[in-house]
């Protein structure tokens, strides 16, 4: 029976909700706005397949990468419309047309995440883009295994852990699933992104895609609403320095595209929180299922530092990182038309701080999380959390100016 007493033991990727045979686990909102399964012992028979699935009771040994590659989709709208190098979206085409499906993460009708699987390419669409909110995996491992027993081709795509999860719950090896995760930063908090939103635009912004068909107030038809979330906007600055974007119909503009808000990212409240891992799930900070514990068959990231190791390959619109890591993720790649570079384990490692299995726990962590649960904003409570004294500021800046003198001098 999963008997959660240390936070840091669950990842939240719900395999044993969806494995357990009597349906006697569900998934619980703690105060820190994370799902946590919660056992009925009325109705637990103790057969133990909970704690067989789970990610961190047990993972398998760590498959060493094959290969590593800086690539680019060759079609520009796919790459603009990509957070990265636009790998994922060539992925899922292919395996479309193969008469295959897609799972993956989309926002839900009140723009919080959820996985779910795809047939159409209008269903892929939605997939596309980071999500840096923890998404509700639901019923999606059940979903794609039915697919996978009726010999229907599937990818997954999904963080390190809902990886781990989905290879756990299957419990054998499919020659028709392609399994695809990313390297991860670590997962913010779905309560604290639901707060955020509902502050910054009102709850009615964010619900009036759930209900569209309701009739509204006329205080409620003068709020925003929102039709679009971007947390990797490319348009505007380019891919480094990518902005924060939510579309929408705005009361004073009939246009239901109109910005409601642009943040380059390191402005916005909600994603310097994330950055400086204020509200990762406390299984985040000790990650058990990275660097080829998942048995991903490819890795997709950004690759970070391109411009310094390649910069005739860097347009700032977007270069990915694939880590091939076995046989059927080799087969896959092979087959998509895209520019490829070929480069190092040691060189991707450099410059992207996804690759950490430990991250430091913000040293103000529990204080934001006091403020939360008093009903500070989010946005207060980020500003309290990582206010840095001028003195402090500037001896920073001092310092790397310093740094980049004495780099310069060596060379």
């Amino acid at each position: 029976m999963i008997k959660i007493t240390d936070k840091q033991d669950c990842c939240g990727c719900a395999a044993c909700v969806q494995r357990c045979p009597k349906h006697c686990i569900s998934m619980v909102e703690d105060e820190e706005g994370f799902l946590y399964p919660v056992v009925d012992g009325a109705v637990c028979i103790d057969c133990g397949l909970c704690e067989k699935v789970c990610p961190i009771i047990s993972h398998p040994e760590k498959l060493p990468v094959q290969n590593v590659l800086a690539v680019k989709n060759r079609d520009e709208a796919e790459r603009m419309a990509s957070s990265s190098g636009g790998v994922f979206i060539a992925l899922a085409k292919k395996t479309l047309e193969r008469g295959g499906v897609v799972c993956g993460a989309v926002f839900d009708g009140n723009w919080e995440v959820k996985h779910t699987c795809a047939e159409t390419l209008d269903g892929v669409k939605p997939m596309m883009g980071s999500k840096y909110v923890q998404s509700r995996m639901e019923n999606c491992y059940r979903e794609a295994e039915t697919f996978l027993k009726q010999g229907r081709e599937v990818l997954f795509t999904g963080s390190p852990c809902q990886i781990t999860g989905l290879r756990n719950y299957l419990r054998k090896d499919y020659p028709n699933l392609l399994a695809v995760d990313f390297l991860c930063h670590g997962v913010p908090s779905p309560g604290v992104w639901r707060r955020y939103l509902d502050e910054t635009f009102g709850r009615s912004a964010r619900r009036a895609a759930a209900g569209k068909n309701t009739v509204l107030s006329s205080s409620l038809k003068s709020a925003p609403v929102i039709t679009g979330i971007d947390f990797r906007d490319k348009k505007s600055f380019g891919w480094k320095k990518y902005s924060f974007v939510v579309r929408g119909e705005s009361a004073s503009k009939a246009d239901k595209n109109s910005v409601l808000l642009s943040d380059i990212h390191r402005d916005n409240p909600f994603m310097r929180g994330f950055l400086s891992d204020v509200y990762l799930r406390p299984s985040c900070y000790r990650c058990k299922c990275k660097n080829g514990v998942s048995h991903s068959d490819l890795t997709i990231a950004d690759y970070w530092g391109i411009g310094r190791l390649m910069p005739d390959f860097d347009d700032d619109r977007g270069v990915g990182l694939v880590l091939v890591n076995t046989a059927a993720g080799k087969e896959a790649f092979a087959a998509l038309d895209m520019e490829v570079r070929q480069s190092t384990l040691e060189d991707a490692r450099r410059c992207n701080g996804g690759f950490k299995e430990a991250v430091a726990k913000h040293p103000k962590r529990e204080m934001f999380f006091h403020s939360f649960a008093r009903d500070t904003s989010v946005a207060q409570a980020v500003d309290v959390v990582l206010y840095i004294p001028r003195y402090r500021s500037a001896f920073r800046k001092a310092k790397n100016v310093a740094v980049k003198i004495f780099k310069r001098l060596l060379r």
